[in-house]
């Protein structure tokens, strides 16, 4: 008589779980606390605001939204354990822009599109272009065409290859038909000090790190990488008016839940990240860290998704982008 392993066993009965799962587990949810996966670091941008929420999330929903913080591999490690997570409701991912660029960069374990269900975009930021105070550029057409003139020779500080940093730049050389040398830090931080000091030529940056050193004057802003211009920088442009009709960056953060899971959950969490992120003191803090609070349907943040890894393929394939 055929006798399963216990892999199969196990296997089978996950499958057998998931398949009641509709029929029994949603009337009752949340019944226990609900475990929210970040994939990046403690004390970083997507965490910070992760915790934000989820407070609030777990006021509406009567049960503890508990972070659990499992970074690596550019957000894929933390992103692969939720999508491997029994689709019950109690695992949650709440991811960044990197949900949308891995895929074009590196070969995944788990498919971004098939894996998850897009609950809510929970908040967006745009990236700004600036460079040192001591630089000569006032514009973006002066920084382009000192580019042009001597071909490789502008630099640009990123975060690290992959980075929304990188890729934002990658973007600027790619339509405005010009090149500078990519120059990767391990972080902002580093990488703002050496543009500040003159090291390197140009950054994008956003609002919650580049703010207090514009308003310090340590820095110039040339253009926001929005398709409308930022509260608070209301003279500096965004990139489409400063000649590239076709650029729009955006940092943003949102929550995900695997494949198969009841559309019942699907429905009560996305109603619980709406109401959070619609709530007055969530989106003063948003907006404190220079976040603007969106808190959407299911299906416009997975039209969101689809439309970013659109996006970024392209941007990968056409500067022939890779990971050292």
């Amino acid at each position: 008589m055929f006798n399963p392993s216990p892999i199969l066993r196990g296997r089978r009965v996950l499958v057998l779980a998931a398949a009641l799962l509709p029929l029994a587990s949603w009337a009752a949810w949340p019944d226990r606390p609900i475990r929210m996966v970040v994939p990046y670091s403690a004390g970083g941008g997507a965490d910070n605001t992760a915790r934000i929420v989820a407070q609030r999330m777990g006021e509406i929903l009567g049960q503890s939204v508990v972070i659990e913080n499992k970074p690596g591999a550019g957000g894929v490690i933390g992103a692969d354990s939720v999508a491997k997570a029994l689709p019950d409701g109690y695992t949650v991912l709440y991811d960044a822009s990197a949900f949308g660029v891995n895929g074009a960069l590196r070969k995944l374990p788990y498919d971004p599109m098939k894996d998850f269900i897009p609950v809510s975009l929970v908040a967006t930021a745009p990236q700004i272009l600036v460079v040192g105070s001591s630089k000569p550029y006032k514009t973006v057409a002066e920084l382009v065409a000192a580019a042009k003139q001597s071909p490789g020779k502008l630099t640009y500080a990123s975060a690290g290859a992959g980075t929304g940093s990188h890729l934002a730049a990658e973007m600027l050389n790619d339509q405005a038909k010009m090149e500078t040398l990519h120059v990767p830090y391990k972080g902002g931080a580093p990488a703002l000090t050496d543009v500040m000091a003159g090291q390197v030529d140009m950054y994008f940056g956003n609002a919650a790190s580049t703010l207090q050193y514009l308003n310090g004057g340590k820095l110039r802003a040339l253009a926001v990488s929005s398709r409308k211009r930022v509260q608070g920088l209301d003279n500096v442009p965004t990139l489409r008016e400063s000649g590239m009709p076709d650029f729009e960056v955006l940092e943003w953060n949102g929550v995900f839940l695997p494949k198969n899971t009841p559309k019942d959950i699907v429905e009560l969490l996305g109603k619980a990240t709406r109401e959070a992120v619609a709530d007055a003191g969530v989106r003063e803090r948003l907006m404190r860290a220079g976040l603007e609070p969106v808190g959407n349907s299911a299906q416009e943040f997975s039209a969101f998704i689809k439309a970013e890894s659109t996006r970024w393929q392209a941007v990968v394939k056409a500067r022939n982008i890779k990971l050292d």
